[in-house]
């Protein structure tokens, strides 16, 4: 478990995996990008950004850094198809597993 100020971020395996892979990726075409998660209309959304709001927090993992709207904890996971990033909420039992190939 990570935590910032007051916010709780947990990532499963899988999350970390796919974030690691996504910044590197991001970081060979862009230097300063880096995956934020942030309130969106329909919950929230992680998207490459190379420019922090101010009320972002950097959380640094394993091979990835990742930028979270003050405010925002939970369980970054990994649902199909497209391996999608989501973010469960604090507590939630539910976890993905890495599918078997």
């Amino acid at each position: 478990m990570v935590r910032y100020d007051r916010t709780v971020i947990e990532f499963t395996e899988w999350a970390r995996e796919i974030l690691a892979r996504t910044h590197e990726a991001a970081r060979r075409f862009n230097p300063r990008a880096t995956v934020r998660l942030g309130r969106s209309g329909s919950g929230v959304e992680f998207a490459l950004t190379d420019e922090p709001r101010e009320t972002d927090r950097l959380i640094r993992g394993e091979g990835f850094e990742l930028l979270v709207e003050e405010g925002l904890e939970g369980v970054v996971d990994v649902v199909e198809p497209h391996d999608r990033l989501i973010l469960r909420p604090p507590g939630q039992a539910e976890r993905s597993g890495r599918p078997l190939p």
